[in-house]
C-alpha cells in the first residue's frame, strides 16, 4: 500500500510537470502516447487506492459530476472593465489625464484577449476556487470546469499563503475550427466566433463537455497576493510565470505614449498570425504604486486603456460562385474572389451562406463587393460596391442536382437551405458515420471523426456498415492506432451488434427522426423489417409521431441505396428485431418522470433509458401532469415546483426499488 501511495505521488508530480512543458511553456519532453500511458497507470491506481488522490491530480481534469447550477462568488477585488479607445487622438489624451497625476512613470502595452475573463485564486500554492467576472462584482463560481484547462496549474511552485490572479480563457482557432466541423457533422448549430464558442464552453454544467472543447487561457494580472511583495506589472507576469502560469510576457517598458502607441500598431498588424483571437491592445502603467495613486472611476481604472481594432475591409471582386455541400447535405453557396490580404492573411473565398442572403445583398457574379473576416475569422461579404457594375454582371441560380452525387436538391417549406437528398452523398458520408457511431447510437467507442476521416480518406470504408466488415490488418497502421488500439475498436464494432433496434433506427440518421422517435417505433413495430414496409398515414395514427416525421421515415425507405446499406447491416449480424420482454416494458406504462439533480447510480441517459424501456416517459420540466420527480444531490428548481404542486419526489435509491420491483 505505501508502494502504491508513493508511485501515486511520483505520477502526479511527473505528469503535472510534463502538462505544463506541453500546454505552458511548448516544449514537451515526452510523446503523447507515453504521456498517455503514464495517465492511464495513474487513472487505475487511483481507482483502486482513491485515498492516496491528490487534489492537483491530472486526473482531475477530465471532469466531474454534473453540476445543477452555479453558486455566486462575490469578488474581493472588484473585475473592472477598461475604458476603450478608437483613435490616436484618445490614446493622447489618457496620457494627459495620467500626466495630470503622476510623473517618472513607464507603460507595459499587452494584447487583448478576445475570451472571457475569470478569477483564479490559490491558498498555499493550491487551485481552491475559479469565477467568472460577471458583472465585476459578482460572478459565478466555474472551478470544475476550469480544472480542465490544462493551462491552468492546480499546484504552483511555492506555497504562496493566498493569490488572486485574472485571466482571459480562450479558444485558438484551431480548435474553434474543429469544434465547429464537429458540431456541423452532428447538425448542431454553429458557435459564431471562438470568443463565443469559450464562453459558452465554459458555463456547461457538465464539466466532461468543457474537458472536450480544449479551452486555454493567459492570465495577465494579480488581483490579490499575500506572502510576497511585488511592485510593477512586469514583476508580476515574471512572477506568475516561473509560478507555472502561461502569460503573454513582453518584457519591454515604454517611457513616453507615442512608443507605447506605436507598439499598439504592431500588435494590429501581427493579428492575422496569432493563433488565437484578439479585439485590441492595452496600454498600462507599469508600476502598481502609481496606479493606486490614479485610482479608478466607477466603471474602469484610471491607469489602463484598450486600444480596439477595427473589422478590416477591403475591396474585391467576385470571380465566379459555386456551391459546397455539407456533411447534412446543405448546399452553401461560396464566392471565389480576386486574391486581397485582410487582417494579416490572404483571401480568395467567402462564404455567401444561403440564396436568401445572396438576394438580400443582391449579390452577382461579377460583382465588386467589400469583403471582412467575421470576428476576424471567417471571409464574409459585407456590401456590394453598386456603382462599380458595368452591366456584364451575372445573377447566380442554385443546382437542381448535386454536384457530388447527381441526387436531387430541394428547398422544404419554411427552410432557408437547399439540401441534397443523396443519403449516401459522398459529401455527406462523414457526418452520416459519425451520427452512425455516436454514444446515443451504435456507441462504438474508439471511432472519433478524426479515425473515420482517415478511413475514408484511405478508402478502407464507403458507409457505416463497412466497419462491421473491418480486419485487424485494414486499420492497425493507422494514424493513432496500434496493435491493441485496433483490437479494442473491433471489439467494440462487435459489441455494437447486439444493440437494441431503436438504436439502429436512430443510427441511420433519417431526418426528423430523433432518440425518442426511434424508441416509439422499436416498440411499436418490433422489427425493422415491418418498419420498412410501413405507410406514412400509418404512422402518423401513433402518439408523438407527426406527418412530416412520418413522410421522412418512409421516403428513407425507398431510397435502393438505402435498402442496399441495411441489407449489408444485416449479413454483418447487427441486431434488427426488438425482443424486449413486454413484462419488462409494461411495468412503468404511461408513468411521466422529470429527473432532477445528480445521480449518483445512474446517467440522466441510462436512467431515462430504464424509465422508457418500462413504459415510461421523462419530461424537461415539472407539470400537474408528473407522475414523479427523481431527485438526486443538489437538487434545485425542479424539486421545488414539485413541492408547491404536489407531486410526489423520490429519492434515486426509492427509484432504483422502484424498477427493480
Amino acid at each position: 500500500m505505501e508502494e502504491a501511495k508513493k508511485r501515486i505521488g511520483e505520477l502526479t508530480e511527473l505528469l503535472n510537470y510534463h502538462a505544463k512543458k506541453y500546454y505552458v511553456d511548448d516544449e514537451p519532453e515526452i510523446s503523447d502516447f507515453e504521456y498517455d500511458r503514464l495517465l492511464r497507470e495513474l487513472e487505475n491506481l487511483e481507482k483502486e487506492y482513491p485515498q492516496f488522490a491528490s487534489d492537483v491530480s491530472p486526473t482531475k481534469r477530465v471532469g466531474g459530476a454534473v453540476l445543477s447550477k452555479f453558486e455566486t462568488v462575490v469578488h474581493n477585488v472588484r473585475m473592472e472593465s477598461l475604458q476603450d479607445a478608437f483613435d490616436e487622438n484618445e490614446i493622447y489624451e489618457f496620457d494627459k489625464r495620467v500626466a495630470s497625476v503622476i510623473s517618472d512613470y513607464t507603460y507595459v502595452v499587452e494584447h487583448k484577449i478576445d475570451g472571457l475573463s475569470v478569477s483564479l485564486e490559490y491558498e498555499n500554492g493550491i487551485f481552491k476556487r475559479g469565477s467568472t467576472r460577471g458583472d465585476g462584482d459578482v460572478g459565478e463560481d466555474v472551478t470544475e470546469n476550469l480544472k480542465t484547462i490544462r493551462s491552468i496549474p492546480l499546484k504552483l511552485k511555492s506555497p504562496i499563503p493566498y493569490l488572486e490572479v485574472r485571466g482571459e480563457v480562450f479558444m485558438s482557432r484551431n480548435n474553434f475550427n474543429e469544434l465547429n466541423k464537429l458540431r456541423d457533422a452532428m447538425e448542431e448549430p454553429l458557435f459564431a466566433n471562438p470568443r463565443n464558442a469559450a464562453a459558452g464552453s465554459l458555463r456547461q454544467l457538465d464539466p466532461k463537455i468543457t474537458a472536450s472543447r480544449n479551452l486555454d487561457i493567459f492570465v495577465f494580472n494579480i488581483q490579490q497576493i499575500n506572502g510576497k511583495e511585488i511592485n510593477t506589472h512586469l514583476d508580476g507576469l515574471n512572477f506568475l510565470r516561473e509560478e507555472g502560469f502561461k502569460v503573454i510576457l513582453n518584457d519591454k517598458e515604454y517611457s513616453d505614449i507615442k512608443s507605447a502607441y506605436e507598439r499598439v500598431l504592431a500588435i494590429g498588424e501581427e493579428r492575422g498570425e496569432l493563433y488565437f483571437d484578439i479585439d485590441g491592445a492595452v496600454i498600462k502603467v507599469n508600476s502598481f504604486t502609481q496606479r493606486e495613486q490614479l485610482g479608478s472611476t466607477s466603471k474602469y481604472p484610471k491607469w489602463a486603456i484598450a486600444y480596439k481594432f477595427p473589422a478590416e475591409r477591403q475591396k474585391t471582386k467576385i470571380e465566379n460562385i459555386t456551391v459546397q455541400v455539407g456533411r447534412t447535405g446543405v448546399l452553401t453557396p461560396l464566392a471565389f474572389l480576386t486574391p486581397v490580404r485582410v487582417a494579416g492573411s490572404l483571401v480568395s473565398r467567402a462564404t455567401l451562406h444561403n440564396m436568401d442572403y445572396i438576394e438580400e445583398k443582391d449579390i452577382k457574379i461579377g460583382d465588386t463587393v467589400i469583403i471582412q473576416k467575421a470576428g476576424d475569422i471567417i471571409p464574409e461579404v459585407v456590401e456590394v460596391v453598386k456603382e462599380e457594375r458595368s452591366g456584364n454582371e451575372t445573377e447566380f441560380h442554385m443546382p437542381k442536382y448535386c454536384l457530388e452525387c447527381g441526387s436531387l436538391i430541394i428547398r422544404e417549406e419554411g427552410e432557408a437551405a437547399y439540401r441534397c437528398t443523396g443519403s449516401n452523398c459522398p459529401a455527406q458520408r462523414l457526418r452520416n458515420i459519425i451520427h452512425f457511431v455516436s454514444k446515443n447510437a451504435m456507441d462504438i467507442d474508439g471511432l472519433g471523426p478524426s479515425i473515420i476521416e482517415q478511413m475514408i480518406d484511405k478508402k478502407i470504408i464507403e458507409t457505416a456498415a463497412d466497419l462491421y466488415f473491418l480486419k485487424k490488418e485494414d486499420i492497425v497502421n493507422m494514424d493513432k492506432m496500434g496493435e491493441k488500439s485496433a483490437e479494442n475498436l473491433l471489439n467494440a464494432i462487435e459489441n455494437s451488434k447486439a444493440n437494441p433496434l431503436y438504436r439502429l433506427i436512430y443510427a441511420l440518421g433519417i431526418r426528423h427522426i430523433g432518440e425518442k422517435a426511434a424508441k416509439i417505433l422499436a416498440k411499436e413495430y418490433k422489427s425493422l423489417d415491418k418498419l420498412i414496409t410501413v405507410k406514412s398515414d400509418e404512422l402518423t395514427k401513433i402518439d408523438d409521431i407527426g406527418s412530416v416525421m412520418a413522410d421522412s421515415f418512409t421516403e428513407y425507405f425507398t431510397q435502393q441505396q438505402n435498402l442496399d446499406f441495411i441489407d449489408k447491416l444485416k449479413k454483418a449480424g447487427v441486431n434488427t428485431v426488438d425482443d424486449e420482454e413486454e413484462e419488462t416494458v409494461q411495468k412503468l406504462d404511461g408513468k411521466i418522470f422529470v429527473l432532477t439533480g445528480t445521480l449518483e447510480h445512474y446517467t440522466r441517459n441510462e436512467a431515462t433509458e430504464i424509465i422508457e424501456k418500462m413504459g415510461g416517459k421523462t419530461s424537461s420540466s415539472v407539470s400537474k401532469k408528473t407522475d414523479f420527480v427523481v431527485a438526486g444531490k443538489e437538487a434545485g428548481s425542479k424539486l421545488n415546483k414539485a413541492n408547491s404542486l404536489g407531486i410526489p419526489v423520490i429519492t434515486e435509491d426509492e427509484f432504483i426499488d422502484m424498477v427493480k420491483g
